[in-house]
């Protein structure tokens, strides 16, 4: 059935109950998991939200980051190889998390792609956004999402 599935994290609990979901149907179908973590660059201008900082201490955070995301993604590794099921940990650095993981989900040929919603309402859905919404919205892919 599905040959490729694609699981978005950020290593919140919400995001684990998805790679749950994933690994298991992975198991099930004999799919491969891709595990990607989405990580943002650090705001540049104060309109951005970003504390002016030198260039290097803001390379220092942007690294720390990446090494964060790449912990988070070989988490979800090291769970598909309990259930010896194939995983491969994919980070991208965007600001704009549904484009990157669509755009991840194409690049690697997935046929699924597995992710989790907050369920956010009203105005704290306007407010906030929803990544999953966006990627619900234009995706090509199949979306898979849990609450």
């Amino acid at each position: 059935m599905y040959k490729r599935i694609l699981v978005a994290t950020d290593g919140s609990k919400l995001s684990q109950k998805a790679v749950e979901h994933a690994l298991g149907l992975a198991d099930l179908t004999g799919a491969e998991v891709v595990a990607l973590k989405v990580v943002p660059r650090y705001p540049q201008t104060y309109f951005e939200g970003g504390v002016a900082l030198a260039a290097s201490e803001v390379s220092r955070i942007e690294k720390q980051w990446q090494a964060e995301a790449m912990e988070t993604v070989n988490a979800v590794k090291a769970s598909g190889q309990k259930r010896e099921v194939k995983v491969k940990a994919v980070t991208a650095k965007s600001d704009l998390i549904s484009e990157a993981i669509i755009s991840t989900a194409k690049r690697q040929k997935c046929d699924l792609i597995v992710m989790a919603s907050h369920g956010r309402r009203g105005i704290k859905r306007l407010l906030l956004g929803s990544e999953t919404q966006q990627v619900l919205t234009h995706s090509h892919t199949p979306v898979l999402v849990l609450r």
